[in-house]
């Protein structure tokens, strides 16, 4: 994946070179975040989720250990108590979206969930996790 990344990566910096200002910044930088949103973009592809999706079963029993490890590391920190407190809807945007990785968009369309509900409900979360730990904000 990350050679053809690279592929890509140099075609499109190849293709639109023209488009780089050098007012704008120095070329290292044009290229670092041509570079990183090819990135981005592969790895949010349909490709890539189909493949996750139909991915063997070692991959799988892989994740799932990955999953419980993950969890068991949260919970030492006590991040589940502290998301306890939520109520369940913004409990369970915060752990989908913070905890197993889900972008807001994934997790609206595999939920069912209106994107702007799930926006409200993380920004309400994330306020009254501000207000629980005493975070202020300037």
């Amino acid at each position: 994946m990350a050679e053809e990344v690279l592929q890509d990566v140099f075609l499109k910096v190849w293709d639109k070179f023209e488009h780089y200002d050098a007012s704008k910044g120095k070329l290292f930088t044009w290229l670092l975040n041509v570079a990183r949103n090819q990135a981005i973009d592969k790895t949010r592809s349909r490709e890539i989720s189909n493949d996750r999706k139909t991915s063997d079963i070692q991959n799988v029993v892989s994740r799932i250990d990955n999953e419980d490890y993950i969890e068991q590391r949260v919970d030492g920190i006590g991040v589940k108590d502290i998301l306890k407190d939520l109520p369940k809807e913004q409990h369970f945007i915060v752990e989908y979206l913070y905890l197993k990785g889900y972008t807001q968009s994934e997790l609206a369309e595999e939920f069912n969930i209106p994107l702007g509900t799930v926006k409200t409900r993380l920004r309400l979360a994330m306020q009254q996790l501000r207000t629980t730990l005493g975070v202020t904000t300037t």
